[in-house]
């Protein structure tokens, strides 16, 4: 049975529903299963996420209504208790892992960047190398920066030798549209709305489970074929 470890960062709840997408996917793969597990917030409240916004009055920007709140923050959290917290050996232990997380300034948060930076022992240590990894992530329009963040996520994903797999085309009709709607070749998305309203679409939610999906049978044929196993004795 391949293990699918779908790690995630939602502060507002739209990746957490998508998360649930992916891992059905996953679960719908036959054996396959998977883990969900969340990373947690800054401690440091001054580092947490920026909840409280105003709707800035300029005339050039007042399309963006930001009416997220505290109280939707601490929702979010209370709702995600359940979520266990991502460690080293749920990756370690992992044939594949999944990643989402929303798009801050057209990269990942801070919150998802420190735990990859810890991960990073896993650069020397090779654990990592050869499993099927993927992203998937949220923004607040169309041209909120998705594709940006996917891009420029997979970066050390490669560092710790994963193989990166994508969405593509001939399997996603969906994203092939005129429409508002999140997903492209790089990954999985959704769309928040500028004021975090927007919940995630049938569409981008049939898209996240295929990406879940994608990668389980990637990490299913690695475990059959002993590709992982052979690939590290054959190194030693």
């Amino acid at each position: 049975m391949a293990e699918i470890v779908v790690v995630y960062f939602s502060a507002y709840g739209h990746i957490a529903k998508m998360s649930e997408a992916v891992a059905q996917g996953v679960n719908d793969t036959e054996g396959c299963k998977a883990k969900v597990v969340r990373i947690p917030d800054f401690e440091d409240e001054s580092l947490r996420v920026a909840y409280q916004r105003t709707q800035v009055s300029s005339t050039k920007i007042n399309h963006f209504k930001l009416t997220k709140s505290k109280e939707d923050y601490e929702r979010n959290e209370q709702e995600q208790e359940s979520i266990p917290l991502v460690s080293m050996d749920d990756l370690r232990n992992a044939d594949g892992v999944i990643w989402g997380f929303p798009t801050y300034l057209g990269s990942m948060p801070g919150q998802v960047k420190s735990f990859l930076d810890r991960a990073g022992q896993f650069c020397t240590t090779g654990e990592l190398e050869g499993k099927p990894t993927a992203l998937f992530t949220s923004a607040g329009s169309i041209h909120g920066g998705h594709e940006a963040t996917l891009l420029s996520s997979l970066v050390p994903l490669l560092h710790l030798g994963m193989i990166f797999i994508g969405l593509p085309y001939t399997e996603n009709p969906e994203y092939l549209t005129d429409k508002a709607i999140g997903g492209s070749s790089y990954g999985a998305s959704t769309l928040a709305g500028p004021d975090g309203s927007r919940k995630p679409t049938e569409e981008e939610l049939v898209m996240a489970a295929r990406l879940g999906s994608r990668v389980a049978k990637v990490a299913r044929s690695f475990e059959e074929t002993g590709f992982i196993q052979s690939r590290n004795i054959s190194e030693k």
